[in-house]
């Protein structure tokens, strides 16, 4: 009796065990698959996805419909539709649908087949483990031809770079127009993400491969595996190769004050200062006349100074005054014999009267 009791009750009780532990690596966790024993009851409302899809992407998409609707409604219980004429497909959830989440995938699969992926990479959308994303490069880069160029920059010489990504990344990665389509991995979604921006910003992809390559290596060494890997991935600078030229003058700045300039005095302001603006008229009359006497005095002064200067003598040696020459041997004192003394206070005199004389016989001839 007491072990067909034990048996009972042991028998339809199933034990789970849920671990709080702390995850190394989520990367590496394995999903469990979601079964129609997960979800007997179905789901109570209908959910549907719609997106519009070019007019060069038509005939694929007619060929290829019966293969979609089959894929979508046989495994999972979705129904598709193709409406040529609005240019759109439709994904809709039914009663057999038991995956709540799966018309979110299926919204993914016929996004992925408007940006002209081929059925046989889209429909991998569909698994657990593989994700998606539509990546928009049209507005990253303003000018036209700069943003042709860096999208080729991606694609690469027969499309070896875009080859290498997907190498790396275990991601099917197709540029189209203004987007670029990205499947697989969702860790590397995140890897492609990065060289697409980065590209488009202007740095060559090729800086990004070589990163993933060394990540690569790195984690087959086991002794690297709980260490900083920025110390072996190479640092890259950018280099503006188009420096401004710099300005021959620099105009230092001067030092910023929150206060306005000094105002310029005005004249009234001038004349406040001195007191003339108190003066009478004539005072002021008689005060610009002296003004006015005293300048032209001192500019008649300046004349006769310059006039006089032709008239001025040289300055003599006092060397040869002496009778000394510069060679050698000074000569006995007193002048030399023949030698006859001038004096120039007469010279000057006789000066001042010759041109005084001319002066007078200019002015009568002009009478």
């Amino acid at each position: 009796m007491g072990s067909d009791s034990e048996d009972g009750l042991a028998g339809p009780s199933t034990t789970t065990t849920t671990t709080t532990a702390v995850v190394e690596n989520a990367w590496a966790m394995k999903i469990p698959k979601f079964e129609a024993q997960d979800n007997p009851h179905g789901l109570l409302e209908e959910s549907s996805f719609a997106t519009l899809f070019p007019k060069y992407r038509e005939k694929y998409l007619r060929e290829s419909w019966p293969l979609v609707t089959k894929a979508l409604h046989d495994h999972h219980g979705i129904r598709a539709e193709l409406d040529l004429i609005e240019g759109s497909m439709t994904v809709k959830t039914t009663r057999q649908t038991f995956d709540p989440y799966i018309i979110i995938k299926a919204r993914d699969f016929i996004k992925l087949m408007a940006r002209s992926v081929p059925y046989e990479q889209a429909i991998k959308v569909l698994d657990d483990e593989v994700g998606s994303e539509i990546i928009k490069i049209g507005g990253l880069v303003r000018n036209k031809d700069r943003f042709v160029k860096r999208r080729q920059r991606l694609i690469g010489p027969n499309g070896s770079t875009l080859k290498s990504i997907e190498l790396l990344t275990r991601c099917y990665v197709l540029v189209q127009g203004n987007t670029v389509a990205a499947l697989g991995p969702y860790q590397g979604l995140k890897q492609v993400r990065k060289i697409v921006v980065d590209t488009m910003n202007n740095v060559h992809p090729i800086y990004n491969i070589k990163s993933l390559m060394i990540k690569r290596e790195l984690m087959k060494d086991p002794q690297l595996k709980h260490e900083n890997w920025e110390r072996f991935l190479p640092k890259f600078e950018k280099k503006n190769l188009s420096k401004r030229k710099e300005p021959l003058k620099k105009k230092e700045k001067k030092p910023y004050t929150p206060f306005p300039p000094e105002m310029p005095q005005s004249k009234v302001d001038k004349q406040l200062a001195t007191g003339e603006y108190f003066l009478k008229p004539t005072d002021k009359k008689r005060r610009k006349l002296e003004e006015q006497k005293d300048k032209q005095a001192g500019s008649q002064a300046k004349r006769d100074q310059k006039r006089m200067k032709s008239f001025q003598p040289p300055k003599e040696d006092k060397n040869k005054a002496n009778g000394t020459s510069q060679t050698g041997g000074s000569q006995a004192n007193g002048p030399p014999v023949g030698a006859s003394t001038l004096d120039m206070d007469k010279l000057k005199t006789k000066m001042e009267k010759a041109s005084k004389d001319q002066k007078k016989k200019a002015k009568k001839r002009k009478m």
